[in-house]
């Protein structure tokens, strides 16, 4: 895989990331780089410690892929640093077709997916229903009060850097779930070096651990694996349904209420609860350009 290839799936992982409730796990997930990403985050053991002890520096960066990780790096805060306002613009101002084309896009990746797990048998359809059903509990469940002092802040930052590898569930959105999200902010608003440094050393270890746990399993049970991770696609769906119905709310940095616990509702029932135009057509039209793009995308670049 060429260098300009990881970049822009970085452009891609960056903006999907910018979007509250979708993860750039995700869009790894789809674009064909979510073993080689976790491969790459595993290398970082004590082997690398031993190659970076010894100054064997090139050994080091051979070990850990560091050309793919560093251009998938740029990527990501290329697409942050330059798509931000613009995400941001569109989900404040425009956030109905903004969810509908997600909607199209994961929807067509899950069914990409789908078809590449083989010989169908009851464990993965089993595995597949369940990581549907755990994406599903995920984005209906209520706000929670994470408590625990710096024990609690670790826990929030392992969690979270867990959800952020999965594909279909946000870092952001399990932090809103744990209660953390509004401290979170609050604590890097105010610098609080003591805060960030301890959710600093939670989701290195979430990251360590779980990416381990995740390679292991895709490599050990792959095709279960890829049958549940697709049902977590499956299951994020009800993230990013275009229509919602809001159950709760958080503060945000500036103060503001930002949506925290949403249900899916029809564009009739949107209409009656909120008396805005759901923008049925404009966002099935939407629905249907990121279905179609996806699977052009894979009939161009499926088989690599």
């Amino acid at each position: 895989m060429s260098s300009l290839g990881v970049f822009l799936r970085g452009l891609m992982m960056g903006a999907a990331d910018i979007v509250p409730g979708v993860s750039g796990g995700t869009v790894a997930f789809i674009t064909g780089i979510y073993d080689t990403l976790l491969g790459s985050i595993r290398a970082f053991d004590i082997d690398f410690l031993g190659k970076l002890f010894k100054l064997d520096i090139s050994g080091a960066w051979q070990h850990v892929n560091g050309g793919f990780l560093l251009a998938l790096l740029l990527g990501i805060v290329t697409s942050i640093l330059s798509l931000a306002r613009l995400i941001s613009w569109t989900l404040e101002h425009h956030p109905v077709p903004l969810w509908a084309c997600f909607f199209g896009l994961i929807l067509a990746s899950a069914l990409v997916l789908l078809r590449q797990v083989q010989s169908w048998s009851a464990p993965r359809v089993l595995c597949l229903l369940v990581g549907v059903a755990l994406a599903v509990f995920v984005a209906l469940s209520p706000v929670a009060t994470l408590d625990g002092g710096l024990a609690g802040v670790f826990l929030s930052g392992f969690l979270a850097i867990c959800a952020m590898i999965l594909p279909g569930i946000s870092g952001s959105f399990i932090l809103v779930l744990l209660g953390m999200y509004s401290t979170v902010l609050v604590a890097v608003k105010s610098l609080d070096l003591m805060f960030l440094g301890v959710f600093a050393v939670g989701a290195a270890s979430g990251l360590m651990c779980f990416s381990r746990l995740l390679y292991w399993l895709l490599h050990r049970f792959h095709q279960a694996t890829m049958a549940l991770l697709t049902g977590f696609l499956f299951g994020s769906l009800t993230v990013v349904w275009p229509w919602k119905r809001v159950l709760d709310w958080v503060e945000d940095s500036h103060g503001q209420l930002k949506p925290a616990q949403q249900v899916p509702v029809s564009p009739m029932e949107y209409f009656a609860l909120t008396g805005q135009d759901p923008q049925l057509w404009y966002c099935v039209a939407l629905m249907v350009l990121g279905f179609v793009a996806v699977w052009l995308i894979d009939t161009r670049w499926g088989n690599n």
